[in-house]
């Protein structure tokens, strides 16, 4: 029963992955939460970190004509710096706090944008924001592959066009997701099991990255960018209350 009950949530969390690979980006932050109901999180995000450069795969080749190349030369740096702060703190880094932290900025984001709905001119992708907001999203894309919401907070404001918007997110973190192997293989998170697994569930990740770049397709604009801003806020939600449950 607690393997039927472990695939049965590994195969949810890895079509989850896929979704956010064919563009519907946030779903994929499910991921781990999903898996850490019965492994530990640590052990969650490195063997979900396989499925998702399967499925990477899949996005960078329906996105390879749609994306933002100044947004991914502004936040490569940055992300890539994010993920070397998260190896070099592995050891002393609070993950509820940063949950926390994460989740609460993120949710005031979306508190912000629904008030002022309407009223917003479209903002550049400047080099400042994208560096602080780079790094932040590196560093929590290390930690628990939650990197979405300080990408969001960023790039939603600019209002691109839907495909490019969804081929700039799968193409910079799948970028992101490799460079992650060599400090997650140094701290000892890959075994045999861990791989073996991931393989298995590839084919689940490919078909929800089939599924999402269809959705992605189809969903009218409007509609869609509102999709995205209501599941960063129920991530945010999400990463507030894993933060905070355990100590109630």
């Amino acid at each position: 029963m607690q393997d039927l009950t472990f695939y049965a949530l590994a195969t949810l969390a890895a079509f989850a992955v896929g979704l956010s690979k064919g563009g519907l980006q946030m779903v994929g932050v499910l991921g781990v939460p999903l898996l850490a109901l019965v492994i530990p999180p640590v052990a969650a995000a490195a063997m979900l970190l396989p499925i998702f450069i399967v499925s990477d795969l899949f996005g960078l080749w329906v996105y390879r004509h749609a994306y933002n190349r100044r947004n991914i030369a502004i936040l490569l740096p940055a992300m890539t710096l994010g993920i070397a702060i998260g190896w070099a703190t592995a050891s002393i880094t609070n993950d509820r706090l940063v949950k926390l932290l994460l989740g609460v900025i993120a949710l005031a984001f979306c508190v912000n944008a629904l008030v002022r709905r309407g009223n917003i001119a479209p903002k550049p992708a400047d080099v400042p924001r994208g560096l602080l907001w780079g790094t932040i999203a590196g560093f929590t894309s290390f930690v628990s592959h939650a990197g979405g919401p300080p990408y969001q907070i960023y790039v939603l404001p600019q209002k691109m066009e839907k495909m490019e918007f969804a081929g700039t997110s799968t193409i910079l973190f799948a970028i992101v997701n490799a460079l992650k192997i060599p400090p997650y293989w140094q701290l000892g998170e890959f075994n045999p099991g861990n791989v073996e697994t991931a393989l298995l569930l590839s084919p689940v990740a490919v078909a929800g990255a089939f599924a999402g770049y269809q959705a992605t397709r189809w969903i009218p604009e409007k509609l869609f960018f509102r999709v995205i801003e209501a599941l960063l806020a129920l991530v945010s939600v999400k990463l507030i209350w894993d933060a905070v449950a355990p100590s109630l």
